[in-house]
This record gives structure tokens, C-alpha cells and sequence, in this order.
């Protein structure tokens, strides 16, 4: 669970975790939009994300989410906008060279190798840190063997990471559907991203195995540095995992803030057809009843203080 967050400006005029406020944030971008045939599909989208920010982006269906990663991505060419990576712009770059300095993705349905084994789906992600020619792999050269033994060891580490290390061997396709989300996103890990896009990455999951892979991703976050944007359409899992809650509406962003200041506003989150958490309902309820409660409650220990704070005041 993330702890309580400040965000802080940054010298774009956006806002970043205080924690990151030293350092320059990772990703920036400004006023991003594209036009399909004259529909507005995503329309002024702008953030900066702090080196170890983990940020939710939620919506209705048509929202522009999954819209919003293919730009970051350069899958789409933007109509307008900029995105700066680590302090270069993405403009004209290819998706693999946008890969290469540093954003990577999970994908909404799951796209594995599937006849390929766990342990090679990950390799196939180190590509751009293995460093052998195709001349000393064919002969077998040292530095191939070397450069191998590396892919193994850090792909077999990203698994272990998953708990995956036991089915190494296993073809992915023979995976049960947790076991292939866990291994989508080891092999996004595997190119060492800066950035990591993850579009529902803990989809048909049950509570506790979205826990499972959404800890994961916070404890390698942690030991790593990398920055996390994340789609979901459980507003639970945003608010125990993300510093930042940006919402979407209509290809624009409708709010955006720490967790704390999405919630205070969850009637707004209701108008556009967004569930909040059983406990955020119970205070809306409470509130529209004429008690004078704070709406920002969206976990037990947040609850808890809410529960104090009545019987004491």
C-alpha cells in the first residue's frame, strides 16, 4: 500500500511526489492530442512523472486510456504535443527506438510467446542489453556464452521476482492466465524501462492476486527506480498502490491528484460512471444524510481515522 503522498511542482508547472522533487522528472508531456477523422480521441494531455512515482489512470470505456499509451509509445503518431523521455524527445522515433530509451508496456490482452519457454519469453525482453555479435553467437565465441549466462541469470531473477523461477522450462502458453500476467510484465521489466506502462495489468483477477502482482511491481518500483503509470478500472487498486490518480472523460483529463484529493470529490467520480470503494460509498451515504464526515476514505486505516475523528469530536 502507498503511503500518504505531497506533490510538489516542478519547473513545467506540473507536480511530482515530494519524495522525486530533487531530481528531474522522467517523463514529461505537454498538451498531448490526437484527431481520428476529425474526433478529438485524446485532447490536452499533460503530466510529469517522478522517477519513482507509480500514477492510475481510470475512466469509463472510450475514455482515451489504452489511446493515451499507444502515443506515449508512438504506436500513434500525436496530432499535437510533446514528449519528453529522461530529457529527449520521442518525436519521430519508432516504438522499439522509444523502448530502447526507456518506456515499456503491458498490453490490455495478454501477447506472449506462447510456444516459447517462461525463461526465453524474458530473454526475448534483455535484447537491447545482450552484447554479442551474430558472428560469436553462430561460432560460439566467450563473449556470447558470457553475455548468455548474464540473460539467464537476470531473466531467472525477474522470475523469481513473480514467483515464477519453477516454470522457467514451461511453455508460456501452458502457463494458467495469473501466471501469464506475471510473465508479460517480467519480460517489460527485462528491457529495464525507466518508465513501465501497464494497461490492466491485474485484469480477471481475484483481490487477492491482484495484490500479488500489483506488490510486485511496487517492491521492484522500490529496489529499482522505476517509474509505474498503471490503467485499471478498480479504484481500489488505486488507492492502495499509486501516488498520483489522473481520471479520464472524454479523451481529456477530468481530475487529478494524490488519492487523498481524488476521493474528497467522489460524487464527481460517480457522475461519470466510476465505482469507488464500499467504505468511500458508506461516507457519501453518511454525508448525503446530513453527518459531517470526509469522503476522502478509501481504506480501512483511513476508515479508522475518519471513525476516531467523530467519536472525538
Amino acid at each position: 500500500m502507498t503511503d500518504k503522498v505531497r506533490l510538489v511542482p516542478v519547473p513545467s508547472k506540473s507536480m511530482i511526489p515530494e519524495r522525486d522533487a530533487d531530481k528531474k522528472p522522467v517523463l514529461e508531456v505537454y498538451n498531448l492530442g490526437i484527431e481520428f477523422g476529425g474526433l478529438h480521441a485524446v485532447e490536452d494531455f499533460s503530466i510529469a512523472l517522478g522517477k519513482t512515482e507509480i500514477s492510475g489512470l481510470i475512466g469509463p470505456n472510450g475514455a482515451g486510456k489504452t489511446t493515451v499509451f499507444n502515443l506515449l509509445t508512438n504506436v500513434y503518431t500525436p496530432t499535437n504535443g510533446a514528449i519528453i523521455l529522461d530529457g529527449k524527445n520521442t518525436a519521430g522515433k519508432s516504438t522499439h527506438d522509444v523502448n530502447k530509451m526507456g518506456l515499456a508496456r503491458t498490453f490490455q490482452n495478454i501477447c506472449l510467446f506462447s510456444d516459447m519457454s517462461v525463461l526465453d519469453n524474458v530473454k526475448v525482453g534483455l535484447h537491447n542489453s545482450i552484447k554479442y555479435s551474430s558472428f560469436e553467437a553462430v561460432f560460439r565465441m566467450p563473449r556470447y556464452f558470457k553475455a548468455e549466462k548474464e540473460a539467464n541469470e537476470k531473466a531467472m531473477e525477474l522470475l523469481s521476482l513473480f514467483g515464477l523461477q519453477d516454470t522457467a522450462k514451461v511453455k508460456a502458453g501452458n502457463l494458467p492466465y495469473g501466471a501469464q500476467r506475471k510473465l508479460e510484465i517480467a519480460r517489460a521489466l527485462a528491457t529495464d524501462p525507466k518508465v513501465l506502462l501497464l494497461d490492466e495489468p491485474a485484469a480477471g483477477l481475484d483481490p487477492r492476486g491482484r495484490d500479488e502482482i500489483l506488490s510486485r511491481i511496487c517492491e521492484y518500483r522500490s529496489k529499482y527506480g522505476a517509474s509505474v503509470v498503471m490503467i485499471s478500472h478498480s479504484m481500489e487498486d488505486m488507492a492502495r498502490y499509486c501516488d498520483r490518480i489522473l481520471v479520464m472523460n472524454g479523451g481529456k483529463v477530468f481530475m487529478c491528484g494524490t488519492c487523498e484529493e481524488i476521493f474528497s470529490e467522489a460524487e464527481r467520480l460517480e457522475s461519470v460512471g466510476l465505482a469507488v470503494p464500499q467504505i468511500t460509498k458508506l461516507m457519501l451515504e453518511l454525508k448525503r444524510r446530513g453527518f459531517d464526515v470526509n469522503t476522502a476514505v478509501y481504506t480501512v486505516d483511513s476508515a479508522e481515522a475518519e471513525v476516531r475523528r467523530l467519536l472525538t469530536g
